[in-house]
C-alpha cells in the first residue's frame, strides 16, 4: 500500500503454525512485561480503532512513542504480502528515540514522504523497539533498506532468529492497521464518534485522570467521548493541575500542565522569660511572645526585644511539616553607675558593698531600677540617696562627704 522509500527489520515472535492464517492478533507483542513499551498509530487513527481508510495516492504519517530509550524499526506489511521498511531508510537513519518521546514519520521538513500505492485491502504498520540495534541477514540488508522476504509468515520466521537470543524485556512491539481503498470514490468514512485528548506536562511522567479515572502517564494521547471532561494531572511533590475541557467528535484537544512544586509549611514556636517580648523575623515584626507562626521552610534571623532586657538573637531553621521550638531566657539589661567622691570612700547599693572609689572615682555595671545608694568613709557623714538607674544608660552621682564634728 505504501510506496517503498526504504526497508528492513521488525520484531515478531515466532508464529508459524502450518496452514494457519497469520493475523496481527497472533503476534506476541511483549512476551515478558517490562518497562520498555512502544506504541504506533497513523495520522487518521490516533485512537487505534483500525477503521481508518486511505485512498491510493494519499499521504500517510506514522507516529511512534516509547517509554524507554530504544531503537525503533517500522515495517509496512501490504495486503499482498510485500514488506517495506519505513524506518530506518536511506533518507532517515535516525531511529533512536528518547524515553517518553513521540516522533512523527516523515518528520516536518523531511526529504521523503510515505504515499499509499495499493493494492486495496487491510495494511499493517508494525513497530519494534529494541534497547540495542538489530541486524538480520535473513531479513535483508538494513543499511541499504533491502528486504528479501515476503509475507508475515516469512517475516515471523526470520525475526524469531533475531529475537531468540535477546532478553524478553529488552524489546517490545506494537501494530496499527488501516484499510486501503481504490482510486475511485471510496465510501464515505463513518463520522468520528470520539475525540482525541493529548495531555502533556512539565515535568513529564505525571499521572493523568479523566473524570476521576486513571488513564496513564504523560505524555498521553487517548480517545475520549465528546462532551465536557474534567482533567487532572498529578505528580508526587507537585500541586495537582486541574482543568475542564469540552471536546467535539473528531476534534483533537491538547492539555499542557506546567506543574508547580508543592510547598509544605513548617511552624516556629517562640517562648520567652519574661513573656511579652517583641518578635522579629528577618527584621519584620511578627508579634509578642508566646507566639506560634506558620512559615515556609527555610532559615530565619530571629530577634526578641523587651525594655530593660538585653536583645536576644538566634538563627533558626524551619523544616517542612515540623515545629521548631525556641525558648529564650532574657537577661536584664545593665545600667552603668559612676560615683565621684571628694575622699576615698566605700560604695554600697541596696546594702551590698560594690567597692571603693579610687582617686575619687568608682564605676560598675548594675541592674537597673530604683536602688538605694550609700557612700561611706571613716570620719565622714554617710551619704544616702535613692537613685533611678535606667538600663543601658549611665548614671553619674557626685558625692561630697562632710567630716563628722564631735
Amino acid at each position: 500500500m505504501v510506496k517503498r522509500f526504504l526497508a528492513p527489520i521488525l520484531f515478531l515472535f515466532a508464529l508459524a503454525f502450518a496452514g494457519a492464517k497469520i493475523t496481527p492478533q497472533g503476534i506476541v507483542v511483549n512476551p515478558v512485561p517490562g518497562d520498555l513499551r512502544v506504541k504506533v498509530w497513523v495520522d487518521k487513527d490516533p485512537g487505534k480503532t483500525g477503521n481508518a481508510r486511505y485512498r491510493i495516492g494519499d499521504p500517510i504519517y506514522v507516529y511512534v512513542s516509547v517509554t524507554r530509550e530504544a531503537y525503533v524499526y517500522l515495517f509496512d506489511v501490504k495486503p499482498n504480502g510485500e514488506i517495506d521498511l519505513f524506518l530506518p531508510n536511506p533518507y532517515d537513519r535516525n531511529n533512536r528515540l528518547r524515553a517518553g518521546e513521540t516522533r512523527r514519520f516523515p518528520p516536518p521538513g523531511a526529504r521523503y514522504r510515505f504515499t499509499i500505492d495499493g493494492p486495496p485491502g487491510e495494511e499493517l504498520i508494525l513497530a519494534v523497539a529494541s534497547r540495542r540495534p538489530l541486524t538480520s541477514r535473513e531479513i535483508g540488508d538494513l543499511e541499504r533498506g533491502e528486504v528479501r522476504i515476503r509475507g508475515l509468515r516469512a517475516l515471523s520466521r526470520a525475526l524469531s532468529i533475531v529475537v531468540d537470543p535477546l532478553p524478553g524485556d529488552a524489546w517490545a512491539s506494537d501494530w496499527a492497521r488501516f484499510r486501503v481503498v481504490g482510486e475511485g470514490a471510496p465510501p464515505p468514512p463513518p463520522a468520528p464518534r470520539n475525540a482525541t485528548l493529548d495531555v502533556r506536562s512539565d515535568p513529564s511522567n505525571a499521572q493523568v485522570y479523566l473524570d476521576g479515572d486513571y488513564l496513564g502517564r504523560t505524555p498521553l494521547i487517548v480517545s475520549v467521548s465528546p462532551g465536557r471532561h474534567q482533567v487532572e494531572v498529578r505528580k508526587a511533590g507537585y500541586t495537582p493541575y486541574r482543568t475542564s475541557v469540552r471536546v467535539a467528535a473528531g476534534e483533537r484537544v491538547r492539555v499542557f500542565a506546567r506543574l508547580v512544586p508543592e510547598v509544605v509549611s513548617g511552624r516556629l514556636a517562640v517562648r520567652s522569660e519574661p513573656e511579652g517580648a517583641r518578635v522579629y523575623l528577618d527584621g519584620a515584626y511578627r508579634g509578642r511572645t508566646p507566639i506560634e507562626l506558620e512559615l515556609d521552610p527555610g532559615t530565619y534571623e530571629l530577634r526578641l526585644a523587651l525594655p530593660g532586657y538585653a536583645e536576644y538573637r538566634e538563627r533558626v531553621r524551619v523544616r517542612a511539616g515540623e515545629t521548631t521550638y525556641v525558648y529564650a531566657r532574657l537577661a536584664p539589661e545593665k545600667a552603668r553607675l559612676r560615683v565621684y567622691t571628694n575622699v576615698r570612700a566605700r560604695v554600697f547599693l541596696d546594702g551590698y558593698e560594690l567597692g571603693w572609689t579610687k582617686d575619687g572615682r568608682f564605676s560598675a555595671s548594675v541592674r537597673g531600677g530604683r536602688r538605694w545608694l550609700v557612700v561611706m568613709a571613716p570620719g565622714y557623714v554617710p551619704y544616702v540617696e535613692e537613685v533611678v538607674l535606667e538600663p543601658g544608660q549611665d548614671a553619674v552621682i557626685r558625692v561630697h562627704l562632710r567630716r563628722v564634728r564631735y
